[in-house]
């Protein structure tokens, strides 16, 4: 089946840092710009952990020490790129069947040795089944997505 546009959501950031220090903040500082209210666990999140390979998971560690892994990272070419499913239903709560996971690809593309175009494509959303447009809504939202990458191209100006 093909994807139709209403299917995906794409969105770009230009950020001034190298390819492979933009790659390496995404994964290793995501926690930082990830917002803390984007929380599915009862108790306020301490740590957010992207652990960066084929088989890892996103997580959220809450104060309480309970964690929520809400993603699992399906591939991990650094600097280039980095997949990972999204296991989160239309209703905001964890998804525990991969197959009515949706998935987002980050892309890092070079402009110049001190500039890279950072494209994310959140696709398959219809796979969470009925609602599914909550989701792609809820990402699309200047809460979701762009807040993401604004926050993080926020990081890496902090950074620079």
């Amino acid at each position: 089946m093909t994807e139709t546009a209403e299917q995906v959501v794409r969105r770009q950031i230009v950020v001034q840092a190298p390819i492979e220090r933009a790659f390496t903040l995404f994964t290793e500082r995501f926690g930082d710009f990830k917002p803390k209210e984007h929380n599915l666990l009862g108790a306020p999140i301490v740590e957010t952990v992207f652990e960066a390979k084929p088989g890892g998971h996103i997580y959220d560690r809450a104060a309480d020490g309970s964690e929520c892994r809400w993603a699992r990272v399906l591939a991990c070419d650094p600097p280039d790129r980095v997949v990972f499913s999204w296991d989160i239903s239309p209703q905001w709560q964890l998804e525990t069947d991969p197959e009515h996971a949706s998935e987002v690809e980050v892309r890092f593309v070079a402009e110049t040795p001190q500039r890279t175009r950072v494209e994310l494509e959140h696709r398959h959303l219809d796979r969470h089944g009925p609602g599914w447009e909550s989701v792609r809504d809820g990402v699309a939202h200047d809460e979701g997505w762009p807040l993401y990458l604004n926050r993080y191209a926020a990081l890496i100006d902090q950074e620079a």
